[in-house]
């Protein structure tokens, strides 16, 4: 099993979900984030700047079989590409094991 935990921006957040739901991907937990980037400049939109500092994202955590692990990332890098900077991050890591509390299943029944 894997871990994907994506960092992507908040306006993406719902073609990102569809993009999920579309997969077969229906269970997942977000949060609102705010974080510093790379990004040292700020934008200048209509005359007044922004800073970019502090940049307002949505955070994911995914947890899936191996197998669904190529077709999740690419769902995810598909739908929140716009192309500019601060599109955000996916970081994969093993999960070892999962239960679920309810019928104490454990490994890949655990997570379905």
């Amino acid at each position: 099993m894997k871990k994907i935990e994506a960092i992507i921006r908040k306006s993406k957040f719902d073609d990102v979900k569809e993009a999920l739901h579309n997969i077969e991907v229906n269970f997942f937990s977000y949060w609102d984030v705010t974080g510093v980037g790379n990004e040292k400049e700020g934008h200048v939109y209509r005359g007044i700047s922004y800073s970019t500092t502090d940049i307002q994202r949505r955070y994911l955590t995914i947890v899936v079989s191996d197998d669904f692990l190529e077709k999740t990332v690419n769902a995810i890098l598909a739908a929140a590409y716009s192309g500019n900077v601060g599109d955000g991050k996916i970081f994969v890591s093993e999960v070892l094991e999962a239960y679920r509390i309810r019928t104490k299943e454990d490994g890949l029944a655990g997570i379905n």
